[in-house]
């Protein structure tokens, strides 16, 4: 058997209310409010139980505590049964503190460059980076080795740009609820939708220039 869970697995259960899945997992921001009382929260999370198996990515900000959980493996990225849990823990332990969510303020990146031979190109940004290929996906993604940076996922075309140039774009994960406000922001700021074939998993907005960012979602992947 196996403890590995879907997005809508998790984002439906019990407990998790702070919490939303992203591109790069389950997200959740504390509020508060000065540097100590972050601090503070980090070093309640350093007590729960699984945090050495599990391993959160713990941001500590003047304003804030961003906690991301994601298992990468060689055959699997994604949540698993246990996170529920220390999600639920990690929560607790915010409110114990007199620390409340807000999942509005949860996003992630991912830059997308595209070319019709990955294996060509990877090399030189792997080199570029400082980055390492992704356990469970060398072929197709590089990731900072220390989580600090922005992942790369390296689209495969299907044939080059007409004027023979690279083409990368950026992808923005939003909470479902706020895409919408999201997209329509971005529209009033001068964009256009290009695309919304894949929604609600992703639409494509670019600006004035033609610059293209995928606003994403995990709606619909699973």
């Amino acid at each position: 058997m196996t403890d590995n869970i879907t997005p809508k697995q998790f984002r439906e259960s019990e407990g998790v209310e702070d919490w939303r899945v992203l591109g790069d997992g389950a997200n959740a921001y504390f509020q508060t409010g000065s540097f100590a009382g972050g601090a503070r929260l980090v070093q309640a999370i350093s007590t729960l139980p699984g945090v050495d198996e599990l391993q959160p990515e713990v941001d500590l900000r003047n304003d804030g505590v961003t906690v991301r959980m994601l298992t990468i493996a060689e055959d699997y990225a994604g949540m698993r049964q246990p996170h529920l849990e220390l999600a639920r823990k990690i929560s607790a332990a915010a409110r114990k503190l007199g620390l409340s969510a807000d999942p509005s303020k949860v996003q992630s990146l991912l830059v997308i460059p595209g070319a019709t031979d990955r294996a060509k190109v990877m090399p030189f940004w792997r080199a570029a980076l400082g980055y390492e290929p992704r356990r469970d996906s060398p072929a197709e993604d590089l990731v900072d080795p220390r989580s600090r940076g922005t992942p790369f996922w390296f689209e495969q075309m299907k044939e080059p740009r007409n004027d023979g140039g690279g083409a990368i774009h950026i992808a923005v994960w939003v909470p479902f609820e706020q895409a919408e406000a999201r997209i329509a922001a971005a529209l009033a700021a001068g964009g256009r939708l290009v695309r919304d074939t894949f929604a609600p998993s992703w639409w494509t907005l670019a600006d004035p220039a033609g610059n293209e960012v995928d606003i994403a979602t995990t709606k619909g992947r699973d």
